[in-house]
């Protein structure tokens, strides 16, 4: 039998579009002879409706939008995700339609309750064994845990969750049944490495436990904003991988399929893998995908950005242009100009003017900005095309200083105002850039990154000023080695005056040399305790025993001391992120993996036992 899987790039309740590509998808997996076919969790609503999937007509609208897919399944079976509404009560739900006959609901039996997720908000979990007639209203179709025989074939379902518990999994039960494939449509955010946890602990473990073919689907694309959907599509039988597609496409839908032998495992036919899985390219493909994604959806004009010359907004400006590098050598120029509104005839398939087209950056420079990273900005700008200007803002932090001055009728020094003075140079900056992102009608990017989210290393209302933070789901350590990487494996020439340049925020007068680590700490010591306090949720005294053989223990003392001190004074700060993207295993916005109390104790007491070891 051939089979496969069907990954769809959807909006949250854009029927129309979520319904095209969902039909598009099962006119190509026809094309290709396949017989049945998964496509992904929640794929007809999208996943990231949020608190609109407790509004009953959200589920009613779409069991009336499916029947629109039916006349669509002649000759194959579909599966098609959607939620379900019973007795007002919604559960996460997968649709078997075959050859244009609803056979019935698979109701996910385990919901996502960590990191990111809050199904539990939104679904209930199905009872083990239950089914149900839905009534009239959903044609009395039958739901809750079924399997389904297609063609002689017993098939079955986890629905993404389902296949990462350990004791509560149906694939034992499934088993039991003698299910011979297991279809799991899935909407698992990305996150670097990831997919390979997937292949080998789902796919090939799950197929190997279950003696079954097993058909991982994943939704694609920046869905709602926040969440990356890789669209992965991975199918295995008993413990071998059969097929794996090339992920993070910028294509609307994708579908791959392979032909399995069920009586003799053996004659399955394998496909050769192209996908790439090295963290750093990964990195550079999700991101591409969701810029993308995040400037189309939005119908912005394009991204403005104040490009410092400093590794975090030079690496904001590069990741745009490798979006636009990457996206047209995909699906063409012409989808690419009509998808964000560009002229094919302007851009004349060069990426260096399209880049012109979207990235509009602003250096903009104050008595304490050096030579050296106006240097690095404008050379990068000028290597991928962007459109580049820069102006001094130093009139306007006077004017704001010698107000204070007068009010308070005393002088602004260094030694007593330090963090006002540094401050007002960086808030200087948001009204000026807000304005032209304002006049090009375009995103304007922040640049702050995940360790600075740490410890408040940033200035609200300034460098955190904008409607989208790209990178602040990243460690400064790992954006530091990215651009190294990047200007070597990507052709990036324009970043070799930025990897040579010490990070460091210009705020001060230059011959105080101020730098980050100065300010903070080594960002390696940093990225080590926000691993084990925040990733690993440990207190003082514990990150103090995980790393007491790599630093010096009163040194380490004082690091630990600073990290929480700061980490507690400063949620208020991560509370007011701009919308990031997740891409990393840890996440600190508290909307979308770390959630933290404003006002706390500020681990009085447990830093005051770390003082006394």
């Amino acid at each position: 039998m051939r089979i496969g899987g069907a990954t769809v790039n959807q909006i949250p309740l854009d029927w129309e579009n979520n319904l095209q590509n969902i039909i598009a998808a099962i006119t190509e997996a026809k094309r290709q002879k396949i017989r049945v076919l998964c496509l992904p969790e929640l794929c007809l609503t999208g996943y990231g409706c949020e608190d609109l999937f407790l509004a009953a007509w959200v589920s009613q609208v779409s069991w009336v939008k499916l029947q629109t897919i039916v006349p669509h399944t002649e000759d194959i079976t579909v599966s098609i995700g959607l939620p379900v509404l019973i007795d007002n009560v919604t559960y996460n739900g997968a649709c078997v339609i075959s050859n244009k006959k609803i056979l019935g609901v698979t109701l996910k039996q385990n919901l996502a309750r960590d990191g990111v997720h809050y199904e539990p908000r939104w679904f209930e979990e199905w009872p083990v064994g239950k089914v149900i007639s839905l009534g009239h209203d959903y044609q009395n179709t039958l739901a809750g845990d079924l399997i389904y025989e297609v063609e002689g074939i017993t098939i079955g379902f986890e629905i993404c969750e389902d296949a990462w518990r350990k004791t509560n999994r149906p694939g034992y039960r499934l088993k039991e049944r003698s299910v011979e494939l297991i279809l799991n449509p899935s909407a698992s955010h990305f996150s670097m490495g990831k997919s390979e946890l997937r292949e080998h602990e789902v796919v090939i473990e799950g197929s190997g436990k279950f003696n079954c073919v097993y058909v991982y689907v994943n939704l694609l694309g920046n869905e709602a904003g926040r969440m990356i959907y890789d669209g992965d599509i991975i199918i295995g039988q008993n413990g071998k991988l059969i097929v794996i597609n090339k992920r993070l496409s910028f294509k609307k839908f994708n579908v791959i399929s392979c032909d399995i032998d069920f009586k003799d495992p053996q004659q399955s036919k394998c496909a050769a893998i192209t996908d790439n899985k090295e963290k750093n390219e990964e990195l550079a493909q999700a991101e591409s995908l969701a810029l993308y994604d995040y400037l189309r959806k939005s119908k912005a004009k394009g991204f403005t950005l104040s490009l410092s010359g400093g590794a975090d907004s030079s690496m904001c400006a590069v990741l745009v242009a490798e979006m636009v590098k990457r996206v047209p050598k995909e699906i063409g120029w012409k989808n690419f100009c009509e998808s964000l509104g560009l002229i094919e005839s302007e851009i004349r398939e060069d990426w260096k003017t399209a880049v012109g087209k979207i990235l509009t950056c602003a250096y903009q420079g104050t008595k304490n900005s050096s030579d050296q990273t106006l240097h690095a900005a404008k050379s990068l700008a000028g290597s991928i095309g962007a459109e580049f200007h820069e102006w001094k803002i130093d009139d306007e932090v006077n004017s704001y200083s010698s107000k204070i001055e007068k009010a308070l009728q005393r002088k602004l020094e260094w030694e007593t105002d330090d963090i006002a003075m540094q401050n007002i140079q960086a808030r200087t900056r948001s009204p000026i850039i807000w304005m032209l992102a304002n006049i090009k009608r375009a995103v304007l990017l922040t640049t702050s990154n995940r360790s600075e989210g740490d410890v408040g290393y940033a200035t609200m209302d300034g460098d955190t000023s904008g409607s989208l933070a790209p990178i602040a789901g990243l460690s400064k350590v790992f954006i530091l080695q990215w651009l190294r990487w990047a200007e070597k494996n990507l052709d990036q020439p324009g970043l070799n005056a930025v990897n040579n340049l010490q990070p460091t925020a210009e705020l001060r007068p230059l011959e105080r040399n101020q730098t980050d680590e100065d300010d903070l700490m080594p960002y390696t010591i940093l990225a080590e305790i926000e691993k084990h306090a925040i990733q690993n949720r440990k207190s003082p005294i514990q990150v103090f025993e995980d790393m007491k053989t790599t630093v010096e223990p009163a040194r380490l003392k004082g690091y630990i001391r600073k990290f929480f001190r700061l980490w507690s004074a400063n949620q208020w700060k991560r509370e007011r992120l701009a919308p990031s993207f997740h891409l990393d295993d840890i996440n600190v916005d508290p909307r979308s993996w770390c959630r933290f109390p404003i006002l706390s104790s500020s681990f009085k007491e447990e830093l005051e036992l770390l003082d006394n070891l």
